[in-house]
């Protein structure tokens, strides 16, 4: 629908979480769903290409809690230079407004938002989500893992000091993913994709508490096989405060 040269204006093609790769991948998963589901093609089509756009001379001017409205600002700019009439443009405008995960003030309500937004989320479950998860994390020059405060584990709220890792963001938002799915098609392609998440989040659990273990006190160490889950079942009391991140 559009070249290379034209995503690249949109879209950092060095960006590994939300660059061009990442708008591509959606398109393809977005026409899977689109043609399981019997959505409008070339609704679903425009607003995966360009769901994160942004003028990229003023990206540096766009949060990334607005960037759904500044896209969807330039999707209507684009469209109707295309041609597109004005149903159409609002069709995919709301596509665009509709595909956030965190403070959603607009929820899918159209058929191609739904699958839009399913396709949004598959890419950030599976081995790409935990490898976008990763790179997220040293982009932010946050740690791969440090273990969640009680606090955040039952309440999603940060400590004073604690670093929001890629571990925490596994907990709070990437394994809730594939419950908030809506159509049938993408419900089905998560199935694998959610257990090869946990299964790494898991293992990279394991692995980093038996490290962060090893610099303790002999009668302050956890088991090595606990996990964030047990520890809320358990004693809140633990402190946390002292382990270092990796």
């Amino acid at each position: 629908m559009w070249s290379l040269e034209t995503l690249q204006r949109w879209y950092d093609p060095a960006d590994p979480v939300h660059g061009v790769e990442h708008i591509l991948r959606v398109v393809a998963l977005a026409e899977k769903i689109a043609a399981g589901e019997g959505a409008q093609m070339e609704i679903v089509r425009a607003a995966a290409y360009l769901h994160d756009a942004v003028d990229r001379e003023r990206a540096t001017f766009v949060s990334r809690q607005d960037h759904h409205l500044a896209a969807a600002e330039l999707a209507a700019q684009v469209l109707s230079q295309a041609g597109w009439s004005e149903a159409q443009i609002a069709a995919v405008q709301h596509c665009i407004r509709s595909h956030r995960f965190r403070h959603p003030q607009e929820a899918p309500q159209t058929l191609e938002a739904k699958v839009v937004f399913d396709a949004d989320k598959l890419d950030a479950i599976g081995a790409i989500g935990v490898a976008r998860a990763i790179a997220r994390a040293i982009q932010k020059g946050m740690p791969v893992y440090t273990p969640p405060s009680s606090l955040f584990l039952e309440k999603g709220v940060l400590e004073k000091d604690e670093k929001h890792s890629a571990y925490h963001e596994y907990w709070f938002k990437l394994r809730h993913l594939k419950d908030r799915l809506f159509t049938p098609t993408a419900r089905q392609l998560a199935i694998e994709r959610q257990a090869v998440m946990i299964n790494f989040f898991e293992a990279l659990q394991r692995e980093a508490q038996l490290f962060i273990d090893s610099r303790l006190p002999l009668e302050e160490r956890r088991e090595t096989h606990e996990n964030p889950q047990e520890r809320m079942d358990g004693d809140a009391g633990s402190n946390l405060a002292r382990l270092a991140s990796l």
